[in-house]
């Protein structure tokens, strides 16, 4: 009897311990059709920058394990969400510059019109799937619009994701060419629909100039676990906030 349980604990697999981090971040941009090559190039950049800036760095050796896990996915279409760099473990200057360096030859694969709903939800099925353990799991949420044109209503995945425990910061990006009208209220959209979660917040990048300071500062934030002055926050330092 006991040999043969020895024989079948030999041959059962072992599952690999989950390794434990403060932060699980997906990082879910935009590449919807208001977006264009260069637009989508300019955010890979912006987030390939951030994350190598010495404060983001700082923000990561002071958390809990000095190390958070990190993918970046696209977004736009029902269905056509892009892992475009897969989970990794961010822990210092080397792995941030790899995970830079994975930007590199990818092909855009997501397209078509919004649905921000389908988004929430890929985020929430690659927190649940990966091979991490968290303190705190975050969907971090950009584009430039609020609209939801297909897929899964937007208050239908916030539900479920919320109710998984995942906190949604959202990155509205209020104007890329100046050029489409009714983008004022989007910061305001971003906090009444999508964004929940303890701590969750808004950080607005008014143009796509303001796009890589949003981002650091959003990272920073999210990293050591804060929150800014208010939950609509700009992308400048509380010192010199606009208050809206």
């Amino acid at each position: 009897m006991l040999k043969a349980l020895a024989v079948l604990l030999a041959l059962t697999p072992v599952l690999a311990a989950a390794q434990d981090v403060e932060l699980e971040l997906v990082l879910m941009a935009d590449a919807s059709g208001s977006i264009d090559a260069a637009e989508i190039e300019f955010q890979r950049q912006g987030y390939a920058t951030a994350m190598q800036d010495p404060a983001v760095l700082s923000a990561i050796a002071n958390s809990a394990y000095g190390r958070i896990a990190v993918t970046y996915v696209e977004w736009a279409s029902v269905g056509t969400e892009d892992v475009v760099v897969p989970w990794r473990i961010i822990d210092g200057p080397d792995s941030a510059a790899a995970f830079a360096a994975a930007f590199d030859g990818r092909p855009r694969r997501a397209f078509g019109r919004n649905a921000i709903g389908s988004a929430l939800l890929t985020g929430k099925r690659l927190i649940e799937t990966n091979e991490y353990e968290g303190w705190r799991k975050v969907i971090d949420f950009s584009g430039d619009s609020a609209n939801n044109w297909n897929g899964p209503s937007i208050a239908e995945a916030r539900a479920e994701v919320l109710a998984a425990g995942i906190t949604i910061n959202g990155l509205p990006i209020l104007c890329r060419a100046c050029a489409r009208p009714g983008l004022s209220d989007l910061e305001s959209l971003y906090a009444e629909r999508i964004i929940g979660g303890p701590g969750a917040f808004v950080i607005t990048a008014d143009d796509m100039d303001s796009l890589a300071d949003a981002i650091r500062r959003k990272l920073i934030l999210e990293i050591g676990g804060e929150m800014p002055a208010r939950d609509v926050a700009d992308a400048q330092p509380p010192s010199i906030q606009r208050v809206r």
